[in-house]
C-alpha cells in the first residue's frame, strides 16, 4: 500500500508564500500522477493542482495559475510552492497519488492513495 505523508502546513500571512511537501513510500505500484486538494469544513475537496509522477506538465485550476509551482526530489517527494497566498487558500491540504491516470486530474475519484492532510491557516 502506497503511503503519502504531507508536511509544511501552518500559519501563513496573506500575500505570503506556502510550501508543502508530500513524500511517497511503500511504492509497490507505479504511479502516474500526484495531485493536491484542499478541504474546508462542510465543503467538498477542491482541486489545487497536479503533476505527473514523471514529466513537466502541470495541471492547475485558473485560481492557481501564476501562483503555484511544483518541484520534485529524488526521494519521491513532491513540493508545492504557492505564492501570494489568499485567505481563501486556507484549508486542510491533501496530497494524492494515482496509479493509472485516466484523464480526470481534477477529480478526487481519479486518485488511489491519499495522505492524512496538513492544515494551512491564512491570517495576519
Amino acid at each position: 500500500q502506497v503511503k503519502l505523508v504531507e508536511s509544511g502546513g501552518g500559519l501563513v500571512q496573506p500575500g505570503g508564500s506556502l510550501r508543502l511537501s508530500c513524500t511517497a513510500s511503500r511504492l509497490t505500484v507505479s504511479l502516474d500522477l500526484m495531485g493536491w486538494f484542499r478541504q474546508n469544513p462542510g465543503k467538498e475537496r477542491e482541486f489545487v493542482g497536479a503533476i505527473p509522477w514523471r514529466g513537466d506538465i502541470t495541471y492547475l485550476p485558473d485560481s492557481m495559475k501564476g501562483r503555484l509551482t511544483f518541484s520534485r526530489d529524488a526521494d519521491n517527494t513532491v513540493h508545492l510552492q504557492m505564492n501570494d497566498v489568499k485567505p481563501e487558500d486556507a484549508g486542510v491540504y491533501y496530497c494524492a497519488a494515482d496509479h493509472f491516470y485516466s484523464g480526470r486530474y481534477f477529480d478526487v475519484g481519479e486518485y488511489d492513495y491519499w495522505g492524512q492532510g496538513t492544515q494551512v491557516t491564512v491570517s495576519s
